[in-house]
């Protein structure tokens, strides 16, 4: 935990054309680390590139405290959210400032398509980074230098933060307010906004599907479709090197260098991914749906379960169940 004596200035640059969740949930998230902790820890700034109403995506219109030309405060946290147009070019002012700002900074972090921003300012290049998941390949293509992970909630890098965008800039906020002051103020938030303290998985918990659109079209990203089309079947190594007609070797090396993750991890994914839709949707018993989702038996489900979703297909289904949907 930091050494907490005074108040800490949380700056948010909010510019125009933003996800107005991106601003406003880490501001909600210190705010009632404020109330929970007893007295104001973090004093909030919202900062925009010219004065005047911010104009988010959503028609809601955010009204800043400063500018970037403005002079305020040490930083002791900056946030950068980003805009729904996310390869705009950042103009040379505000590149100045994201380095002059995240240089004295304890820390710096961006919400989604903010990286855009921080990689602009020249603070991507071989740093472990995360975005929201549709935009992690132009992430790559404009930031070759930066290693992606486009599967994560959020990355840590040293005092940069990078988080996947609109709700995980809680999720951020959450674990910047847990290295302050441990777990048990971040738990105490999270209970107050009704949220998980900790998402267990990365963004293609949700679908399996998303990971394989952050791949280009290749034979690697051909196989990814043929495994989510058929998640019943076998689906060995050798298997799918044979469909993308690749040795065995080169397939799994390619195939984690442009997914981030192992063939046999992939292949997982989609399996549960199968199985939620099933949980979700019908009654099928779980060895029929383990069946159905190419697993080798309902503990093999299980297992897979806990490790990707941290519940198993019990708890899974009591939570996510959807009536009118039985099969």
């Amino acid at each position: 935990m930091a050494n907490i004596k005074g108040t800490m200035l949380v700056a948010s640059f909010c510019p125009d054309n933003g996800n107005s969740l991106e601003i406003s949930g880490p501001f909600e998230v210190f705010e009632q680390a404020n109330r929970e902790y007893g007295r104001r820890v973090y004093e909030l700034r919202l900062i925009s590139e010219q004065a005047g109403p911010a104009t988010c995506h959503s028609g809601l219109r955010i009204l800043p405290d400063r500018t970037i030309g403005d002079p305020l405060d040490p930083i002791d946290t900056l946030i950068v959210a980003g805009a729904a147009d996310h390869t705009r070019a950042a103009g040379p002012m505000l590149i100045d400032w994201l380095k002059r700002s995240s240089a004295s900074a304890r820390r710096y972090a961006a919400v989604g398509a903010g990286a855009f921003f921080l990689g602009a300012a020249g603070l991507l290049d071989h740093k472990r980074v995360t975005t929201h998941w549709e935009f992690a390949p132009a992430l790559v293509a404009a930031f070759p230098l930066a290693m992606v992970e486009p599967d994560r909630i959020f990355v840590r890098d040293g005092p940069m933060f990078t988080s996947a965008g609109v709700t995980a800039a809680i999720d951020l906020a959450l674990a910047l307010v847990e290295e302050d002051f441990g777990p048990a103020l971040a738990l105490s938030v999270a209970r107050r906004l009704v949220i998980d303290v900790k998402r267990s998985g990365g963004q293609s918990q949700y679908s399996a599907r998303l990971a394989a659109q952050t791949v280009p079209q290749s034979a690697i990203r051909r196989a990814q479709e043929w495994i989510l089309d058929n998640p019943q079947l076998g689906l060995s190594v050798h298997d799918i090197a044979d469909r993308a007609g690749m040795s065995d070797r080169n397939f799994a090396r390619v195939f984690r260098h442009q997914t981030g993750m192992t063939p046999a991890d992939f292949v997982e994914a989609t399996r549960v991914d199968a199985a939620r839709r099933l949980l979700e949707g019908t009654n099928l018993p779980l060895k029929r749906i383990a069946s159905a989702c190419g697993f080798s038996g309902a503990d093999a489900m299980r297992r897979a379960f806990r490790r990707r979703l941290g519940v198993g297909p019990r708890d899974y289904r009591m939570r996510f169940f959807m009536t009118g949907r039985e099969g």
